[in-house]
C-alpha cells in the first residue's frame, strides 16, 4: 500500500461521513493496495488498513456502532450478509472514482506501455493478408502472432458487421472491397490501453473514405476539446458536432469514449451529462464513431492524457485510412 494513496482515501471518507469502507477483491481494492486482490480489505479512519481472508473475517474489523459504510460495488450478496451490517450502505466508487481518475506519473507511464502494445498490434495488421480470412481467424492471428506483450483483445469487423457496435469476431471471411475495424485492448503493469482504427481491403467500399475522414476531424476536435476545466461532456459536443454537421449525426454514436486505467473502461464517461471536470491525469479513450445500417461503420479511437497544456494522445499507430493488400 502506498500511504499517499491510503491518506487520500481516509481524507475523503472523513469528507463523507464514512466510519468504514470494505473492498472485496476488485480493482478498486487494487488500487488502494497496490497489488493484486487478495482477501476483504478493511479501513477505518484512525486506524492501519487490514486485510482480513473473508467477509466474515472482515465484519470482526468493523467498529462498533458503525453507522456509515462503503462497500464495493462488486459485492456478493452473500458477502453483504456475511458483513452483518447495520449500517447505511454506500458505493466504495463514490470516494474511489475521483480519485483513480486522476492518475499518478507512474500509472501513467503504465498506461503508455500499454498503449504501445497496442500500437505494435496495429502495427502488424497493416502488413498481414487480410483476403479470405475469417474476423475470428484474423482476431486470434494479430493476438498471437504481433509479439505484444500484455495484449488482452483483439476484435475484428469486416464488411457489414463493421455497422454494429460490439461485434464479436464471426467466421466471415473478409473479401476484396470490404472495410475493416481492428480494436485492440492491451494490459501493462495491470493498466489498460486501447486502439481502434478502420481499415479496407484492396479498395474503399463507395463513400467509405469520405466517412472515415469525417471522422479524424471529429476525433481531432475531441482531442482539442481535452483541457482542464473543459467537461467530459464537452469532450463528447465537439466530436459529436462535427458528425453531424457533416451529415452523420444520425448514426453517430452519442458517446465518443470514457476513461480507462485498472479497468478498461471506467469514469469519467464522455457522454452526454456527464459535467465531470477534466483535470490533468487523466487518461481517456477518445473513440468516436459512426454506423451506418447494413453498410459499414469505423470508429478511430486514441488514450489521450489531460495535461496542463490541453489533450496528449498516448498511441502513435497511424490514424489515416489504410488500405490492406488482399
Amino acid at each position: 500500500m502506498t500511504a499517499e494513496v491510503i491518506a487520500a482515501v481516509l481524507a475523503r471518507m472523513a469528507e463523507s461521513g464514512l466510519d468504514a469502507m470494505v473492498l472485496r477483491p476488485s480493482s478498486d481494492q487494487r488500487y488502494v493496495t497496490g497489488w493484486e486482490p487478495d482477501g476483504f480489505l478493511v479501513l477505518v479512519p484512525g486506524r492501519q488498513p487490514e486485510l482480513a481472508a473473508g467477509a466474515g473475517d472482515a465484519a470482526a474489523l468493523l467498529p462498533a456502532g458503525a453507522a456509515r459504510v462503503a462497500v464495493d460495488g462488486e459485492m456478493r450478496a452473500r458477502e453483504l450478509f456475511a458483513l452483518r451490517l447495520e449500517a447505511d450502505l454506500v458505493l466504495a466508487s463514490a470516494v474511489l472514482e475521483p480519485l483513480r481518475a486522476r492518475k499518478r506519473p507512474s500509472e501513467v507511464a503504465a498506461i503508455g506501455r500499454a498503449a504501445a502494445a497496442a500500437d505494435q498490434v496495429l502495427a502488424v495488421a497493416r502488413e498481414l493478408p487480410w483476403y479470405g480470412a475469417t474476423e475470428e481467424g484474423m482476431a486470434r492471428r494479430l493476438a498471437g502472432e504481433s509479439g505484444a506483450p500484455g495484449v488482452v483483445a483483439v476484435t475484428v469487423a469486416a464488411g457489414e458487421n463493421t455497422a454494429r457496435p460490439g461485434h464479436t469476431p464471426s467466421v466471415r471471411v473478409i473479401n476484396p472491397g470490404d472495410a475493416v475495424q481492428v480494436r485492440v485492448t492491451a494490459r501493462y503493469g495491470g493498466y489498460h490501453a486501447e486502439a481502434s482504427r478502420g481499415f479496407v481491403v484492396a479498395e474503399p467500399p463507395e463513400d467509405f473514405d469520405a466517412l472515415h475522414a469525417v471522422l479524424l476531424t471529429a476525433r481531432d476536435a475531441a482531442l482539442a476539446a481535452v483541457r482542464p476545466g473543459a467537461s467530459a461532456a464537452d469532450v463528447d459536443a465537439a466530436a459529436w458536432t462535427v458528425l453531424d454537421e457533416c451529415g452523420y449525426g444520425a448514426y453517430a454514436a452519442r458517446g465518443t469514449g470514457h476513461g480507462i486505467g485498472l479497468d478498461p473502461a471506467e469514469a469519467p464517461w464522455l457522454a452526454p451529462g456527464d459535467g465531470t471536470p477534466l483535470v490533468p491525469g487523466m487518461t481517456l479513450v477518445v473513440a468516436p464513431g459512426v454506423h451506418v445500417p447494413d453498410l459499414y461503420g469505423a470508429r478511430v479511437g486514441d488514450v489521450v492524457e489531460c495535461t496542463e497544456s490541453g489533450g496528449r494522445p498516448m498511441n502513435q499507430a497511424p490514424s489515416a485510412l489504410h488500405v490492406l493488400d488482399p
